[in-house]
């Protein structure tokens, strides 16, 4: 989890609960559990920046070629003096580069209370300062501000003898706005249906032939699940309506 700069694509699938289960049998012979965690399996919860007029959404959902997140994520259960990471996700097509920090969630805070003021970068103690001042001039660009928490408990897999291969599955996937501590843990509203799992693929050149085999057999077909835009309608059709209605997501056909 420390690496702080990488480029990758990422393939997403948005599979059944028991898809889950045979692909993750089937892939043994070929993937490990990821060192993090406890068998590969921990909890994601990350605070999304969004602008006053949701630039950041709408570039998302209109799948701009090139477009950009940023995000303050902890793992697992965490206190304002865990270690947060600092994140600016940037897309290009199916490319994926991300520039990330290190800091104590404190810190983090401290940075978000000041932003309105001239703040000096180097008075708060980060573990890479080139890429704070790139989070802070992406932050003042699009006048970013904390949008909401999103949290899924998250399994991982290795490659064992691929090590570009990284494989994700991510499911019980939750969001809330009225609570923007990360330090209070992944609780929300679920917003796909609990009998999802979102799949990443994630490659620095190209998926295995075994595993796009695996793929196919299991029907699991890749399809676009922005966390952030799904949670963001989510939430913004309660505020709107206030009616308690919820758009369930369900794979076609099943």
């Amino acid at each position: 989890m420390a690496i702080e700069s990488f480029t990758r694509k990422e393939q997403k699938y948005l599979i059944t609960t028991s898809q889950c289960r045979e692909l993750v049998h089937r892939m043994r012979p070929y993937m490990r559990p990821d060192k993090y965690g406890i068998d590969g399996r921990y909890t994601v919860t990350s605070l999304y920046f969004d602008s006053p007029d949701h630039t950041i959404y709408f570039e998302t959902k209109n799948k701009l070629k090139f477009r950009q997140k940023l995000r303050l994520r902890v793992y697992d259960d965490a206190d304002t003096h865990s270690t947060a990471f600092f994140e600016v996700k940037q897309k290009h097509k199916k490319v994926v580069n991300k520039r990330r920090m290190l800091l104590p969630l404190h810190e983090a805070y401290r940075y978000l209370d000041n932003i309105n003021q001239n703040t000096n970068l180097e008075e708060y103690e980060t573990s890479n300062p080139q890429v704070f001042r790139e989070i802070d001039h992406f932050r003042s660009l699009y006048n970013l501000r904390p949008e909401m928490i999103v949290s899924y408990d998250r399994k991982a897999l290795h490659g064992m003898y691929d090590d570009e291969l990284r494989v994700t599955f991510d499911l019980n996937l939750r969001c809330r706005s009225d609570d923007l501590h990360l330090e209070h843990g992944p609780s929300g509203e679920n917003f796909i249906d609990k009998d999802l799992v979102v799949l990443e693929v994630k490659v620095n050149h190209s998926v295995p032939l075994w595993l796009t085999r695996m793929l196919q057999d299991l029907h699991c077909e890749q399809r676009s699940a922005s966390k952030y835009c799904t949670s963001f309608e989510l939430l913004q059709e309660r505020i709107l309506s206030n009616t308690g209605h919820q758009e369930q997501v369900f794979i076609e056909g099943m």
